[in-house]
């Protein structure tokens, strides 16, 4: 009891394989931009949300989305960094004191406060969580010059989603070692692997939802406004 909630969400990167003349997070889906479903489901899930974003949309968030909205939750909206994880080290150092903290990327809209429920209980239990699914398809290794190398066992491969729930002081942790021993670190895509190389601590896996998908090509926008939109129990029928 007391806890507090704190949410980084992340709509700084620029969606180049959108092939959209506008960042894919404001494109508009069912008549609202992208970034609106994620900040909605935090909204009723979070105590205080940070929004970070480029640095050129700052005001555009302010005015459009977070006022436009009326998202009393969003304490700040700060121009996010060069890599994905110094967006994160950027939302961190905005966010206020936190029990716990989420992590979300921006361009998942159809994440739900049951998912979002989910981790914010796996941190407090594992203190570091991330969502996700088992893979349906058989997955192959690829060697340098495009053949087959090896095919994993398909039972124990998870696409990863977000959000990703931490104990708060763990992350902070793993994100101020990571920015003091080395600024620059190819390779890491999410914040977990910071958590596991920064503290060895070990990060649950917890059902997210198939749904729950990351807006990236054209292709997908119109599975998202499938999910989001009146016609989604057709969609969970289908998936």
């Amino acid at each position: 009891m007391g806890r507090k909630i704190g949410a980084v969400v992340l709509a700084a990167g620029k969606g180049s394989r959108m092939g959209a003349e506008i960042p894919k997070q404001y494109l508009t889906v069912g008549g609202k931009p992208l970034i609106y479903y994620a900040l909605r489901a935090f909204e009723s899930t979070a105590d205080e949300i940070v929004l970070v974003t480029g640095t050129d949309e700052v005001s555009y968030c302010k005015e459009e989305i977070i006022e436009r909205y009326g998202f009393r939750k969003v304490s700040r909206v700060v121009a996010g960094g060069a890599e994905r994880y110094d967006s994160v080290y950027c939302g961190l150092c905005a966010l206020g004191e936190c029990e716990i903290i989420l992590i979300h990327d921006g361009a998942r809209p159809c994440v739900t406060e049951e998912v979002i429920e989910r981790a914010i209980a796996g941190a407090e239990k594992y203190r570091a969580c991330v969502v996700g699914m088992p893979v349906k398809d058989t997955i192959k290794v690829a060697d340098k010059k495009g053949f087959a190398a090896c095919t994993p066992d398909r039972s124990s491969l998870w696409m990863i989603q977000t959000p990703q729930g931490f104990e708060g002081k763990l992350i902070r942790e793993a994100y101020n070692k990571m920015k003091q021993e080395q600024p620059l670190r190819p390779g890491i895509t999410d914040d977990a692997m910071v958590v596991e190389t920064f503290t060895g601590c070990s990060v649950k896996l917890l059902e997210g939802d198939y749904r729950n998908i990351k807006v990236t090509t054209p292709e997908d926008l119109p599975v998202a406004e499938c999910y989001l939109s009146g016609t989604v129990e057709t969609c969970r029928k289908k998936s």
